[in-house]
């Protein structure tokens, strides 16, 4: 009775899925992810009734968590300015060979969010000699950026009216935040898991590796 449960339990999404469709290709994704919430508590007792190792129990009770997450709409946190950057902590990287301008990032200022967005401190000087500040956000997953504050003259902040998310684009020039996004903030849609990752691959100046 054991093994057959275990082997049923090994195909049950597969299963499931396979009844769905027949049942309504159009409504199949949102079929199979009410049904499956609603066997879920009935599959748990049998997992604890056949003995099953704990991780793969614990792998079954993280499908109710992932299906909740995935209704959850996306909550912005507020962002805190950090203060105005300093030049021993400033990491250069390079946007663009042909560019005579300079970039820098403010190590101090990079952090991952709990929502998900890398903020941190953008400097770039022309060749000219001004310097522009910005304090910004980036999303990987929409692939996306934000101004919250640009720097002001004196070393102060000044925030931005209205911000508001647009496109990343790589671009052939002024390409600094496509840098940004592909070799240091995001991985594909996926957010850098720490500032500390995020200095290292600055420091590296080397594109990211796929995973």
């Amino acid at each position: 009775m054991r093994e057959s449960g275990i082997r049923w339990l090994k195909t049950w999404p597969e299963n499931r899925l396979n009844l769905i469709w027949r049942e309504g290709r159009a409504a199949a994704p949102r079929r199979l992810i009410a049904s499956m919430k609603n066997d879920l508590k009935w599959l748990l007792l049998m997992v604890c009734a056949w003995g099953l190792p704990l991780p793969a129990a614990a792998q079954w009770a993280g499908w109710d968590y992932d299906f909740d997450q995935e209704k959850k709409p996306w909550s912005e946190i507020m962002a805190q300015i950090p203060p105005y950057p300093k030049p021993e902590n400033l990491i250069k990287f390079e946007a663009d060979a042909g560019s005579p301008h300079q970039f820098y990032i403010d190590a101090q200022s990079i952090s991952v969010g709990e929502d998900g967005v890398v903020r941190y401190t953008l400097m770039i000087k022309s060749a000219g000699g001004v310097t522009n500040v910005s304090f910004e956000g980036m999303r990987c997953d929409m692939r996306q950026q934000k101004y919250y504050a640009v720097g002001r003259p004196g070393g102060t902040w000044a925030r931005t009216r209205n911000p508001q998310w647009r496109q990343v684009e790589y671009k052939q020039i002024n390409r600094y935040h496509g840098v940004l996004y592909a070799d240091v903030f995001c991985n594909g849609k996926f957010t850098v898991s720490s500032p500390q990752e995020a200095i290292r691959l600055l420091k590296s100046g080397r594109p990211r590796q796929p995973d």
